[in-house]
């Protein structure tokens, strides 16, 4: 009986937690093997420390997050024909993996680029668009999800001075060509959008200006038709050029040219007719006398 209450706990939190999304996923057609890995929540000493050696304040609602479960993690695949391909896959990494954005081993080499040298300085030009975030000591970068290799979902705190703890912070998204994306302006926002996409391939994606790949968006339509009929992204100017037709112009007869009107010969007299009607007669009567 301790274990049935234990399992009906366990699974109303990860009902709560989760907003109900691993009963949806399972209602689904040819989704299997829904899993959500259950993790203990993070100490509070852990958040503390976390915070100093980085010299940046948690944002509440992470805080509560972290001290609910020490990460987040939620995959699903899909049966087409007789394979099992995965597809789903949500991620919010620990507090211990919540490590600041670096480069690759890679660019370690002696007078190699760094991140830093990629930013540019763009306060000449005006935008509506918020400040991007910057690879140097401007912003301070955190990895939130690594997107399986195909871009960084990262908390952000702009604007940063040298000693100064950091306050605000927002989400970004950093696709593989190194430009920033901005997703949401909490972690509250961000995780339930992230249930919202139900953790499809490149969904981020769709907050950029080009989108997710072909592949991405067919499993995006055959899973996800309420949101995905929307593309906030999508650009009208690139579409060909249509002809619209309007039938009932097109097709419509031409008006005929109006026929002219025949012209009545003229009428004679009454005294000329008469006449002429005269020597008409008197000539036929001369004839037959003859």
């Amino acid at each position: 009986m301790e274990d049935a209450r234990d399992d009906k706990t366990i699974k109303g939190f990860v009902d709560r937690l989760t907003f109900g999304i691993t009963r949806v996923l399972e209602s689904l057609p040819g989704v299997l093997d829904v899993r959500f890995a259950e993790k203990a929540p993070a100490e509070k000493r852990c958040l503390m420390s976390w915070e100093q050696k980085n010299n940046c304040a948690l944002p509440e609602d992470l805080r509560d997050f972290y001290l609910t479960t020490d990460g987040f993690l939620l995959t699903w695949n899909s049966k087409l024909g007789n394979e099992v391909v995965s597809v789903g896959c949500m991620v919010i990494n620990s507090l211990a993996q919540l490590r600041p954005l670096i480069q690759s081993s890679v660019y370690s080499l002696p007078n190699a680029p760094t991140l830093a040298d990629l930013d540019f300085d763009d306060d000449l030009e005006e935008s509506d668009d918020p400040e991007q975030p910057h690879f140097d000591s401007r912003s301070r970068i955190f990895e939130l999800d690594t997107c399986n290799g195909n871009g960084k979902v990262c908390l952000v705190y702009k604007s940063c001075s040298p000693g100064v703890i950091a306050q605000q912070c927002e989400v970004w998204f950093l696709d593989r060509s190194l430009f920033w994306h901005c997703l949401t302006p909490s972690f509250t926002a961000y995780y339930r959008l992230m249930i919202t996409y139900l953790g499809l391939p490149e969904w981020q994606y769709n907050f950029t200006p080009y989108g997710p790949s072909p592949q991405a968006k067919q499993w995006a339509a055959l899973y996800q038709p309420l949101t995905f009929h929307c593309d906030p992204n999508h650009d009208t100017a690139s579409e060909p050029l249509l002809n619209k037709l309007d039938p009932a112009k097109a097709f419509r007869g031409k008006a005929k040219p109006p026929t002219p009107k025949k012209k009545q010969p003229a009428q004679v007299p009454a005294s000329g007719g008469n006449t002429a009607k005269g020597q008409g007669v008197s000539g036929r009567h001369g004839m037959i006398k003859r």
